[in-house]
């Protein structure tokens, strides 16, 4: 059984949800306290392993190749007035040779196509896909959770979480076979069931290892939803080849995609900083 190694991020999306703030700064470059998301996103990464990440751009996103890279004026000014902490920190976050990729989806064609386009980078190997803007925050990454559960039963493993009651119908959910608290086999998934027919209460969430086969299948371009190439369609058929298995991870989501998931984000984040949590208990009280 091959190690995940590797991990594709799609950040191509335009963040209609989160404009105007997204209209020239990528919605994955958005703050949490005081870094992008995507800054939480590689460090997950990096817990569970992942040694090379493979980032699927677009138009107006080279803000994220320029974050991952060395800013020489703003490193050189930090260490002349001996801020040698905050030099650490922006230090900290930049790439070993070869550790970062950057692929352009020429079109907004979905996320089974921004998959798709990172083919020839990850090869012939099992891999991750980070959805950039799921930030979860866990005591154990949850990706590292996923990649201990692949290490465990193999094949494919999707990252799943209750969704909110009566709002099935929003999500992907999938339908299991056995009983075990977390990890069970999946037998179907079902994109936005109508109310009263979902299968569980587990939504497809935003972390998934897959078996390099899914390439082959998303090859044939087939449109799904919304006239979009879709990940779980390829997922679907990919089920009547290869087990998948789903893992209830431990752990909280923020849909930072989202206006108030992004607040709630930025409010959770500074609550558990030590160096923050003080002032902003008493920030947020004052509003209150």
């Amino acid at each position: 059984m091959k190690p995940v190694r590797k991990a594709v991020l799609p950040v191509a999306g335009l963040g209609t949800r989160v404009l105007p703030g997204a209209k020239t700064t990528p919605k994955e470059m958005l703050n949490v306290v005081d870094r992008p998301i995507l800054s939480y996103i590689v460090a997950e990464g990096r817990a569970a392993g992942i040694e090379h990440f493979v980032f699927v751009t677009g138009r107006g996103k080279g803000g994220i190749e320029d974050y991952f890279d060395h800013h020489i004026e703003l490193e050189a000014q930090l260490e002349a007035k001996g801020k040698l902490d905050m030099l650490a920190d922006i230090r900290g976050e930049l790439p070993r040779p070869g550790e970062m990729s950057f692929v352009r989806q020429m079109a907004p064609l979905g996320l089974g196509h921004a998959v798709w386009c990172a083919r020839d980078i990850v090869g012939d190997e099992p891999f991750a896909v980070m959805l950039p803007d799921m930030l979860m925050d866990a005591e154990v990454a949850p990706l590292k959770q996923a990649v201990d559960a692949y290490n465990k039963v193999g094949g494919n493993v999707v990252v799943v979480e209750p969704c909110p009651p009566g709002e099935a119908h929003k999500y992907g959910i999938v339908a299991l076979e056995g009983n075990d608290p977390r990890l069970n086999r999946m037998v179907g998934m079902v994109e936005k069931p109508a109310p009263g027919t979902e299968p569980s209460n587990l939504f497809i969430s935003g972390r998934y290892i897959l078996q390099p086969e899914i390439f082959n299948l998303l090859a044939a371009q087939q449109k799904g939803a919304g006239g979009e190439i879709q990940l779980t369609d390829a997922m679907a058929r990919l089920m009547a080849i290869e087990g998948f298995h789903a893992l209830e991870y431990e752990g909280t989501t923020y849909d930072c995609g989202d206006k108030i998931g992004l607040l709630r984000a930025n409010v959770a984040f500074a609550l558990k900083r030590p160096d923050l949590k003080d002032a902003a208990r008493a920030a947020i009280e004052a509003l209150l």
